[in-house]
């Protein structure tokens, strides 16, 4: 079937569909799309009828579902493939790729060395790589390498953690972005694998997480069920379980998790204290957070574990320092953060000191994508904070005395801080017009400098500017909008712009270098924008739950009204204005061009959400209920349907033209979501615009995926988007 012509698949769906006595198929309104046939299901919640035409796509193993998507790739590659712009686009973005410097992240002091996830291009995946704690990349030595291990490219990296004596790190392993990972303990100074393979250890729904013991025999880590439970369990329930090295991970001990959630997620660590271990359980992606130490003591299996929070606690972060004290970020009362002391003797929460107040930045929450909200070291206390995007780095004396701050450039992000043992903080610096580099804090000079650990780029940004205004949303918000732009760009309401957006599970639009893609968008004559909108944690929880659950229409009004702000300042117009998002942004992208489907040109949605009926039903849907809420509950019922994209695609409208991409491995968004948006907006549109579909089999939601695969993906939505607003790609190399 994969080498079936487009009308040979068309006639075998057709076949199918008539095969199981379904309706012929429709045509579609998206003039040259493939025909899907309407088999229509209606759900009844609440007393309120709501029609579903194409639930038939939701299976991904039916033969006519699959023929289905290969004529939708087959007609998007002969719509793509022969633009004028796309092999220049991808092969300028491979060049600037395969030409940039090394970068360097996830920075973890172990063993006195410091262990990096390098990213050398153009090799395909991260690597573990391992160097002094000066930071010297020319001393460093690759521990793990995914492109040696798997030369196609298909393995990646999902996380690692370094043995306390720096003498082993264990790494989970996955393929084809399906983030499905198992740990594997590599010898340090050989680069070898030793020991045995821990399975379960990983998985996108609640993801996965290690710390290891004091003495680096064994660690702890994060196992989903095996067959003691039904397949439809197995990636829920995630518990902590401990495995000694050299024994039989099937003999691991339980240590932790059978009372947890089914949507449990947990983190552990113990990176400044490894003889405690912090062990933090969200539930589900809302935001809930509740804590526990494990103090090792006893052997394997036989640790005290003391539970330390609960969800109504509101406390959403924390950190063991290496002075026995347990740094928690609390939102009681806070809602930018405010940081509480613990001593590990003494784990009552109502014993808890105030050590921070709230203050006018807010506290990074942590999380999945957040990074680490507190570093500590013996002699002081840093907090990543953010001011509406942009970060700041407090510094505290460990009695909660104000140092000031890290010195930064304007409208600057910081992702990392690491302790090293000679007194000094490694922090990265980016900020959207200067790629990541790590410098080095002294804390007794308090002062910075660089280190070797800087990314330079091919492209630069000299000509370019951050503009930075605010847009106001309908409820009055005032919500921040960063704009990049060539310096003299005229206001004639007539420059393409891309307008990105996210807006959910607390994770903030902080400044991103602008690299390669954003570089050619601007020599074509464009401008590129971010919005900061509620859902993110930008302004910290009140900033968040503005933007979740019931409230979530808040977030496609402040999407909006960064578009009008746009158009307002004559910066761009509806026929030059387009917009991106993934994942959560997707969904973003579906309820603006739905709802306001004459305000752009060019929707270009990525791995997203559309249908918010079904999207608990996939497992990691489930995961989501404590930030968009349940169908099972009738008000949050009402709001999700107020808005669901799927639902409000209305037949003869005339929407934007579409570019919709999905992975076969996605374990985060069922791909299912784009196949069913994409059908109904064909079937509906009267623009003339087309909507277009592609799906990869070699990725996932995007996290793990080749260089080359995401290479390609990019020149795919822009040359959609070149073709769309008519923009040349300028002569280059």
């Amino acid at each position: 079937m994969r080498h079936c012509s487009t009308n040979t698949r068309l006639a075998l769906l057709a076949g199918i569909a008539m095969a199981a006595g379904a309706p012929a198929l429709g045509i579609a309104a998206d003039r040259g799309a493939p025909a899907t046939t309407v088999r229509t299901v209606t759900d009844h919640y609440h007393g309120v009828a709501v029609a579903d035409p194409y639930r038939w796509l939701e299976d991904g193993s039916d033969p006519g579902t699959a023929a289905w998507s290969a004529a939708q790739n087959d007609r998007t590659r002969a719509y793509l493939d022969p633009l004028p712009a796309r092999r220049p686009l991808r092969d300028r973005i491979m060049a600037v790729a395969s030409h940039t410097s090394p970068s360097y992240h996830s920075l973890t002091m172990a063993g006195g060395r410091l262990f990096t996830l390098t990213v050398q291009p153009p090799k395909q995946q991260p690597m573990v790589s391992v160097m002094p704690a000066s930071a010297d990349p020319a001393q460093a030595r690759a521990v793990v390498d995914p492109n040696v291990i798997d030369p196609s490219g298909q393995t990646a990296i999902d996380w690692f953690v370094p043995s306390p004596d720096g003498r082993r790190v264990a790494v989970s392993l996955s393929r084809n972005g399906s983030e499905d990972g198992t740990v594997h303990v590599y010898d340090v100074a050989t680069g070898h694998e030793t020991g045995e393979a821990v399975p379960r250890a990983q998985y996108p729904t609640a993801g996965g997480s290690l710390a290891w013991r004091a003495d680096s025999s064994g660690f702890w880590y994060t196992r989903y069920p095996g067959r003691e439970r039904p397949d439809a369990d197995r990636h829920f329930f995630q518990q902590v379980f401990y495995h000694r090295i050299g024994t039989d991970p099937a003999t691991d001990s339980y240590v932790l998790g059978r009372d947890f959630p089914r949507i449990a997620e947990i983190q552990l660590d113990s990176r400044e204290n490894p003889d405690a271990v912090l062990v933090s359980v969200a539930n589900g992606d809302g935001g809930e957070y509740e804590h526990y130490v494990i103090a090792a003591g006893g052997g394997p299996g036989g640790d005290h574990v003391e539970q330390v929070t609960h969800f109504a606690d509101q406390v959403v972060a924390g950190t063991i320092g290496p002075d026995n004290i347990l740094y928690l970020v609390s939102k009681r009362d806070a809602p930018r953060g405010r940081i509480l002391a613990l001593e590990l003797t003494d784990l009552a929460l109502s014993h808890a000191r105030l050590l921070v107040p709230q203050g006018e930045g807010a506290i990074e929450g942590g999380g999945e994508f957040g990074g680490e909200a507190v570093a500590v070291t013996r002699d002081a206390l840093y907090l990543r904070e953010l001011a509406g995007g942009p970060s700041r780095v407090a510094v505290f004396a460990h009695d909660g005395t104000p140092r000031g701050e890290i010195a930064l450039p304007p409208i600057a992000a910081v992702d990392e801080l690491e302790p090293t043992p000679d007194g000094h903080v490694l922090y990265s610096v980016q900020t959207y017009l200067q790629p990541t580099r790590v410098l080095s804090y002294d804390e007794a000079t308090r002062r910075s400098a660089p280190t070797g650990l800087a990314e330079t780029s091919p492209v630069r940004f000299d000509d370019a500017e951050v503009v930075r205004i605010f847009a106001t949303s309908k409820d009055g918000t005032r919500v921040p909008v960063n704009i990049i732009r060539r310096r003299g760009a005229p206001a004639d309401g007539r420059r393409p712009t891309l307008l990105y957006g996210y807006g959910g599970y607390d994770v903030s639009m902080t400044p991103r270098f602008a690299g390669a893609a954003t570089r050619l968008w601007l020599d074509a004559g464009g401008e590129y924008a971010v919005a900061n909108i509620r859902g993110g944690g930008e302004y910290g929880e009140t900033w968040h739950s503005d933007g979740a659950l019931t409230h979530k229409q808040h977030v496609f009004d402040d999407f909006l009204a960064a578009g009008h702000a746009l158009i307002a300042h004559h910066i761009t117009s509806p026929a030059h204005l387009a917009i991106l998002g993934g994942s959560n942004g997707g969904l973003l992208m579906g309820a603006a061009l739905t709802q306001a489907p004459s305000m752009f040109r060019a929707v270009v949605s990525l791995v997203g959400i559309y249908d918010m009926m079904r999207i608990e039903l996939d497992p990691n849907g489930a995961f989501n209920v404590t930030e968009f809420g349940s169908v099972k509950d009738p008000a949050q019922f009402r709001a999700m349907l107020a808005y669901s994209p799927y639902q409000h695609v209305r037949d003869g409208v005339r929407y934007p033209a579409v570019f919709m991409a999905t992975g076969t491995h996605d374990g985060r968004v069922n791909p299912a979501q784009s196949r069913k948006m994409i059908a109904r907006l064909q079937s509906a549109t009267a623009s003339g615009y087309p909507v277009y579909l592609s799906i990869s089999d070699k990725a996932g939601h995007g996290i793990g995926s080749a260089l080359s695969v995401r290479v390609d993906q990019q020149a795919d939505y822009m040359a959609f988007l070149f073709d769309q607003l008519g923009m040349k790609l300028p002569p280059g190399g």
